[in-house]
Order: C-alpha cells, then sequence, then structure tokens
C-alpha cells in the first residue's frame, strides 16, 4: 500500500471544531458503535422485522430476515446466500455486519428470535457461530428468548442426563432443560434482587401472562459461575404429558464472563413481541441490563513520541491492535507527557475522502462531547497543536464517522453507498513535543 499524503490542515484545534456533518441519524448513534441492536431472525427463526421494545427505548435497530415469517419453513436458496452474506461476510465485508475490521462488535447487542435452535445453529456454520463467540468475547453483549436461548447454552439435559449440542453456540457455558410447554402462558416471579427491578417496578414483584412455545428453563445443577437470575416461572400445572414440573424453575438468568466480555441474558419464553404493559417493561429490562453490560472500552497501545503508528492492517493479518477502522467505529491510544513538554501536536493522518475525527483528554478515554479537544472537520487530516499541557497520561482517540448507506430488502438492511469503509479505512496517529 503506497504511503498516505502527509499534507496536515492548517487550522489549529484548541477547543472543539464543529463542522456540522452529522446527520439525525449519526447523533443518535452511540459512540463506538455502528447501531444499537442486530436482530437474528435467520434460517428457521421467526422472522420479524420489527422489535416494539427498540421504539420504546429509542434504540437503533437492523435485521436479518428470510423470506419464511415463520421458523416451520424450509430456507429457500436466497435465504443462504443472504445469511451467509451478513453473518460471515464477504468480499465487500470481509467480517460481515457484526464484527468490525479488527474483530470488535459493530453493534452494541444481538437478539436472537424463538425458533429451531439446532437447525438455525447448523446454518450458521462453525464459522458464523464463532463470529457469535467472537462478539461477546469483544464486549457485545445478547439477549435470546426461547430458540435464543436454547442456542445460546452448550446443551440440554434429556433423561437427566447432558446433551451437547454441537450446532449451538455456547456463548453461556451452562446447561438448559425443555419445558415441555407449548401454546400457552405463564406468570413470572421477579426476586426482590433481580437486576429487572434496576428498570422497572412489577406489581407484586409478578408479571402475568408471557407467553410460552416450547421454550426451556435454566438448569441450576450445573450453574457457570456468575449467573444470575433475573425470573422464575410461575406455573403450578404440570407439563410434558403432565409429568414435569416447571413451577419456580428459573425463566430469565444474565451472565458476564469478565469486565472484557459483554453480558448474555437470556429467557426461555417469549415477551419479545409485546408494545406495552410488565412484558413489555420485562424485554425492556433484559435489554437494558444486556446493553449496561458491554465490556470495557480498549486501547489499541501506547503512542511513543516521534514514532508514527501505523493502522493499515486488514481482517486478514489478524493483528486487531495495527488493524483499519471501521465505519462510526473508535480507536483508542494514550501518551504520557513529561514535564515542560512543549510544542505538543497530535496528528491524524488519513485518506481525505473518510472523515476521521481526532480527540484527546486528560486522565480518561476521548469521546466526542466528553473531551476537551477535537477536531471533527471533514477529511482525514487532522492536527492538534499546544504551546503547553499539563504533564501525565493522556488519551487520544480516532473516530471514523464516514459509514454506509442503508436501503430495506425482503431479508433485511442492504449496505449501499461507499461500501469499502467496510473492511476498513487506514490511517497513521503520531504524538510529539519538545
Amino acid at each position: 500500500m503506497e504511503k498516505l499524503s502527509k499534507t496536515l490542515l492548517s487550522a489549529v484545534c484548541i477547543m472543539t471544531i464543529c463542522s456540522g456533518l452529522a446527520t439525525a441519524q449519526q447523533r443518535a448513534a452511540v459512540p463506538g458503535y455502528y447501531k444499537d441492536i442486530f436482530m437474528d431472525g435467520g434460517i428457521k427463526l421467526t422472522s420479524r422485522t420489527t422489535l416494539p421494545v427498540t421504539d420504546w427505548l429509542n434504540l437503533s435497530l437492523e435485521y436479518l430476515a428470510t423470506q419464511r415469517e415463520s421458523s416451520t419453513f424450509s430456507p429457500i436458496y436466497q435465504d443462504t446466500i443472504h445469511q451467509n452474506k451478513i453473518i460471515l461476510g464477504s468480499p465487500e465485508d470481509l467480517n460481515g455486519a457484526l464484527l468490525y475490521p479488527d474483530g470488535a462488535p459493530r453493534f452494541r447487542m444481538i437478539y436472537i428470535n424463538g425458533g429451531k435452535a439446532g437447525e438455525h445453529g447448523n446454518s450458521l456454520t462453525e464459522r458464523g457461530r464463532q463470529i457469535y463467540r467472537d462478539f461477546l468475547k469483544g464486549g457485545g453483549s445478547v439477549v435470546g428468548t426461547c430458540a435464543g436461548a436454547y442456542i445460546s447454552s452448550k446443551g440440554s439435559i434429556s433423561d437427566g442426563k447432558p446433551n451437547l449440542k454441537p450446532t449451538y453456540i455456547a456463548m453461556w457455558p451452562g446447561w438448559v432443560h425443555s419445558t415441555g410447554l407449548e401454546k400457552s402462558y405463564t406468570g413470572m416471579f421477579v426476586p426482590k434482587d433481580s437486576p429487572l427491578l434496576k428498570y422497572a417496578s412489577f406489581k407484586g414483584n409478578h408479571i402475568d401472562s408471557v407467553r410460552h412455545n416450547g421454550g426451556c428453563y435454566m438448569y441450576e445443577q450445573e450453574l457457570p459461575e456468575g449467573t444470575e437470575i433475573l425470573t422464575y416461572f410461575d406455573y403450578e400445572p404440570l407439563t410434558a404429558n403432565g409429568t414435569r414440573s416447571i413451577h419456580r424453575k428459573v425463566a430469565t438468568w444474565a451472565w458476564k464472563e469478565n469486565d472484557q466480555t459483554g453480558r448474555i441474558v437470556l429467557c426461555g419464553s417469549h415477551p419479545e413481541g409485546i408494545e406495552s404493559g410488565e412484558r413489555l417493561l420485562m424485554m425492556s429490562g433484559m435489554l437494558q441490563y444486556a446493553i449496561a453490560g458491554n465490556g470495557q472500552t480498549r486501547l489499541k497501545g501506547e503512542l511513543k513520541k516521534g514514532e508514527e503508528r501505523e493502522m493499515l492492517k486488514s481482517t486478514a493479518d489478524n493483528d486487531p491492535d495495527y488493524t483499519m477502522i471501521g465505519d462510526r467505529q473508535y480507536h483508542h491510544f494514550k501518551f504520557t507527557l513529561p514535564k515542560g513538554a512543549k510544542n505538543i501536536t497530535v496528528t491524524l493522518t488519513g485518506d481525505i475522502s473518510y472523515d476521521l475525527f481526532l480527540y484527546l483528554n486528560k486522565g480518561d478515554f476521548a469521546f466526542r462531547g466528553k473531551a476537551p479537544y477535537a477536531d471533527i472537520s471533514k477529511g482525514g487530516e487532522k492536527v492538534l497543536k499546544f504551546d503547553t499541557l499539563e504533564a501525565g497520561e493522556w488519551y487520544v482517540a480516532v473516530e471514523c464517522n464516514s459509514t454506509v448507506e442503508t436501503i430495506i430488502t425482503k431479508w433485511g438492511v442492504e449496505y449501499v453507498g461507499d461500501t469499502t469503509v467496510l473492511n476498513g479505512v487506514p490511517y497513521y496517529i503520531e504524538v510529539n513535543w519538545e
């Protein structure tokens, strides 16, 4: 790759330079992510195209759907083509829609619909299942209901014995158990320490009439450390031909492996289609708790005085700390400024056809609206200049404000416009002083 032009902008930014470029859609975006939620309604899952809770919470949504509204229909060839393009990737988007070029989560959260868990997992292939694991491990969160809970586990309990499911994704390292209850409704007990109560209150700590159709409950005998209980089933009649009780079995639960990973929230029932009332509040709490569990912001590395850092690598290089930046993504760096430093410059050199923004903050990660020094003018070349700055640790951020345009198709969103940003925008970053 030929070295990018080193011609710097002559403008000096001491406080924020605002170009007024942000559209209404971009202003709604959460810093560091392309959008809030990706909804998986792919092969053998219910292919809903709306999720009422996203309007309730004012969250942005993209989705994958097949041409079959019900999970009982067989996929057609075009379903596989579009699912593979969106999840597995294509030449114009090597990571697929879920991940950035460096493997970081592109959405804050994935929601997995109900349907046929094993068959959907099989359609994803092992590569697709690994993309979901990478999404959670990289800091993105996941919510799954019914089949979404099944497929997120490592398998189910059958005849009292664990049954490992190779086509399940195993993002939560625990087991589930079939309820044996179909086309019905149950109540939900909300324990006093449930994380749901951070986001809503429920009369009598109880939720009435949550739809249930062949879902699961959490198997408690081998519980992964850190698993949290959000609700229990309230259903006294026997299920599974009158032989099984699910009363006070765990209906909704959550798990977060560590500070770097996202949080997964799973439910054996179907609160997702409700537009009002306590069931909507339940789903709202599930999403909010999941998103609140996004992984911590990560550093790409430390900038050294006078050493230009090249962010030129692609997905295939498997070197995320030096990989190009994706649409609406942030890359974070830091440097240590000694006492008495003068004529300090932070220089960003990138392709002028993309809008790369530059931020500087003392002692903490730099984001738009938080960093006291920023340049968000058009183009990919920026420089921040200072006669002096306070000694200590400074954080630098690069934001790629350029993104794709979208159109709605039968299978969901298709990216159009300048899609080259999907495979990453190269740039150089350097800090210097006397």
